[in-house]
């Protein structure tokens, strides 16, 4: 089995993350860049996979400036046994259907029969780009799984939400996402750190996919400080407690 675990370098979540005002874009020169933590967990379910049979060959695909290669090394370093860098200035800025376009494009020819990801990445949360990819290439999506199991030629899990739990089952290949709630990944330790740096990485270039040159881009119109928070109402008491909350709720149209 061949499994390609799509991986993101993200802005550190214990930082502020901001908008670049002339851009509208995120800022990630303001702070750390890590390794996306939802990805990990992919990468973790994937791995674990191979623990359980050797043959099993677990690729990471990354696309983003030249700073994504730390993620893809720590993703080598985790286990993985190689990785595919889209690296192309063009794709600055690149919206969730150009995204998913180029990685759809360079997951054509990776042999791949289970395409992993996390189901949402933690800058933009927009959960759409691995539908999209599965889309692009005609698969099947598993996604959302809380739970997951690999084995022959099906893929199998759970997926859990405020009204239960559904199982959900799929022939490979196909593309499968995974929630916080599957395993903890794993820390590298010093022999997959020394043996992540004789791990193979290919490069790619836009020029080199099949994918249209005139790129897809959301453009920002505007964007704006979110305003600070401010003291809420304080109701006091005195007898009509319950009325005036009934009269909040109501005004702001909260029931």
């Amino acid at each position: 089995m061949k499994i390609v675990v799509l991986i993101k370098q993200v802005p550190d979540t214990s930082d502020e993350r901001t908008l670049d005002p002339s851009t509208g874009w995120l800022n990630r020169d303001a702070g750390d860049n890590i390794f996306d933590e939802i990805n990990e967990r992919a990468l973790e379910v994937a791995l674990q996979v191979k623990d359980k049979d050797k043959s099993t060959e677990v690729a990471v695909l990354a696309m983003g400036p030249a700073e994504a290669a730390k993620a893809i090394r720590k993703a080598l370093s985790m286990g993985a046994d190689s990785g595919i860098h889209i690296l192309d200035d063009s794709l600055a800025g690149a919206d969730a259907v150009r995204t998913a376009a180029v990685l759809a494009a360079a997951l054509k020819d990776a042999g791949a029969d289970v395409i992993l990801a996390g189901n949402e990445s933690t800058d933009g949360r927009g959960g759409v780009v691995p539908a999209m990819i599965a889309e692009h290439l005609g698969l099947p999506l598993a996604g959302s799984l809380s739970t997951i199991t690999l084995a022959g030629d099906k893929v199998s899990g759970e997926r859990q939400d405020d009204n239960g739990t559904l199982s959900v089952s799929s022939g490979l290949p196909a593309v499968v996402t995974v929630t916080e709630r599957t395993a903890e990944a794993r820390f590298p330790n010093f022999k997959g750190i020394l043996t992540a740096k004789r791990k193979p990485v290919a490069t790619l270039a836009v020029s080199g996919l099949d994918v249209p040159a005139t790129p897809a881009r959301t453009v920002i119109v505007s964007s704006a400080e979110r305003p600070a928070r401010v003291a809420g109402t304080k109701i006091v008491d005195e007898g009509n407690a319950g009325t005036l909350l009934a009269e909040y709720l109501i005004e702001n149209r909260l029931v």
